[in-house]
């Protein structure tokens, strides 16, 4: 398993992750198989989204605070409720292919971290799967 580590800007944040992960398959001259990526937190997750315009992620993080606001009166203490739930909604875990060395995402997609609770500095863990 791969490890890396980033920090993110802002409480609420789409961060992208393709460079890191395509310079990561590159790295270990993985070819055809795929990887696992995922997020082991509980107020951040993983998502792929379209990356060429950057007013879609800033979208996906406006109309989560207000599918999930942040103080409708929570019972949990900690006071970040709505990041736990916002993360349920995306989930901690995507399965990407990789095919002649190069993720394959669709023209418009990219790989996000989700945070939903920062800033803060995020774990990525990356299981290669090694195709037949």
């Amino acid at each position: 398993m791969e490890t890396f580590e980033l920090r993110t800007p802002r409480r609420e944040a789409l961060v992208r992750l393709t460079p890191a992960l395509a310079e990561l398959v590159a790295r270990k001259n993985w070819r055809d198989g795929a990887i696992v990526v995922f997020c082991p937190h509980t107020t951040a997750g993983l998502t792929v989204n379209e990356d060429a315009d950057p007013d879609v992620a800033a979208d996906v993080v406006d109309i989560m605070a207000r599918l999930v606001p942040r103080d409708p009166g929570y019972r949990h203490a900690e006071g970040n409720s709505d990041a736990h739930v916002k993360t349920t909604l995306v989930g901690p875990s995507l399965t990407l292919i990789v095919a002649g060395g190069q993720i394959q995402l669709g023209t418009w997609q990219g790989v996000y971290l989700c945070e939903f609770d920062g800033p803060r500095t995020r774990k990525i863990w990356v299981q290669w799967l090694k195709g037949e």
